[in-house]
């Protein structure tokens, strides 16, 4: 096994975390945590269990073994973040005729989203976690909300409150987060994407409604004004102590907000979407990780917010034109070994993505042309050793890419 394939991003990492887990771990006395691939809440009142997510389906069995030692009785409710399958797969696990099921207003639209382009989003997704995750195709559950909160709204379950705040700034329309006032513990779901002190994923490589950075400025006030003492979030370890929370979350609300005035302070100068993405970095005082999204993604994400599709570049962007249809010409005047080789001549010189432009205009011509394949194979690895294997999404595209092209040179 080499290197590359070695190391796992923090976030894979995280989502893997459950697959060692013997026991539910205890947060509070009163909360036990599940990790999974996004992590389920069990929360104990004196009218009957609570749940704050409901695990991944193939998680379920799992799941509901790890928690049997705590629970007592039916599950009186359950509350979704997010319409994700990873946060909603467990809940038929878990209900029963009586169980309330309580999400955010946008819930079922968000859902009927994925089911509507779910052949669409499984290829993408299937691109980019075919190295990291094993590939199934599964039955999502189609579960209904008995209760929708759009704005803000109070449960009384036994002797704890649970107030339901809408989110729409985390990864999904319906996104919420679930705060206990007496016990100043807040439940944030996804809100900050995977992980915490990193840059939100705004816009996700597998395709996805664009999420805004504004939404989700607004999403991180939200919490820094409950002041909560607890953080538990969709993944990893929940955070303690309110002084640490406030530091943490005002950190990652102002790095999104650097990002978002420094892009539109250059777009308003006239600069292009990829120098912005090459330009714009976070100061050393509002540094967070790009385990999830990157400050150049960011970037294009908050310019195609603003912006949208038309890039007037060229007058080809008003019609069913892309520039690819023209590469087997170029590769005709040109020649596909000058093609490759100003291609290496770039990779050796340290412009690998220059050098990748030639390679995909030789490829759309001759899609197994040996040379071009293996100058490709050349400038992914370089690629995946410059990422530093911090980012999922970057780290298993690439290493999807270079199967990819190993699989066609082997035959």
């Amino acid at each position: 096994m080499t290197q590359r394939t070695q190391v796992i991003p923090p976030v894979a990492a995280l989502i893997r975390a459950g697959q060692k887990q013997t026991e539910a771990e205890v947060i509070h006395d009163f909360i036990y945590m599940l990790h999974d691939v996004s992590n389920c809440y069990l929360v104990k009142t004196n009218a009957g269990d609570v749940l704050v997510n409901s695990g991944f389906i193939p998680s379920v069995e799992r799941n509901r073994t790890l928690l049997a030692p705590h629970r007592d009785g039916d599950v009186h409710s359950i509350f979704l973040t997010q319409a994700h399958p990873d946060h909603y797969g467990g809940v038929p696990a878990f209900q029963t005729a009586n169980t309330r099921v309580i999400t955010g207003a946008r819930f079922t639209e968000t859902r009927d989203y994925f089911a509507m382009l779910d052949a669409y989003l499984r290829g993408r997704s299937g691109k980019i976690w075919k190295t990291t995750l094993e590939q199934r195709n599964l039955d999502i559950p189609v579960v209904e909300p008995t209760h929708t909160v759009d704005q803000r709204q109070t449960f009384s379950i036994g002797e704890r409150e649970f107030e339901v705040i809408s989110t729409p700034g985390g990864e999904s329309p319906c996104s919420v987060i679930v705060w206990l006032p007496n016990e100043k513990v807040v439940f944030t779901g996804n809100l900050f994407g995977p992980i915490l002190d990193s840059v939100p994923n705004l816009s996700t490589t597998r395709g996805d409604k664009l999420r805004s950075a504004k939404l989700y400025m607004e999403g991180v006030r939200a919490v820094l004004d409950l002041r909560p003492e607890t953080l538990i979030t969709g993944h990893g370890q929940p955070i303690f102590g309110a002084g640490e929370i406030q530091a943490r979350l005002q950190r990652m609300h102002d790095a999104v907000q650097y990002i978002h005035d420094e892009t539109v302070k250059g777009m308003n100068a006239g600069k292009t979407v990829e120098a912005l993405m090459a330009e714009i970095s976070l100061p050393e005082e509002l540094q967070i990780g790009e385990f999830h999204g990157k400050v150049s993604w960011a970037v294009k994400s908050i310019w195609n917010e603003y912006t949208g599709w038309f890039y007037m570049r060229s007058t080809t962007e008003l019609y069913a034109s892309h520039h690819s249809e023209i590469d087997s010409d170029l590769v005709e005047l040109a020649g596909i070994d000058n093609l490759v080789e100003r291609g290496m001549q770039y990779h050796q010189q340290g412009e690998h993505l220059k050098a990748l432009h030639f390679v995909d205009i030789a490829l759309n011509s001759e899609p197994d042309n040996h040379g071009a394949i293996t100058l490709k194979q050349g400038i992914l690895s370089k690629l995946l050793d410059i990422s530093g294997y911090q980012n999922m999404s970057e780290v298993m595209w690439l290493r999807g890419q270079l199967a990819d092209c190993e699989a066609i040179l082997e035959t």
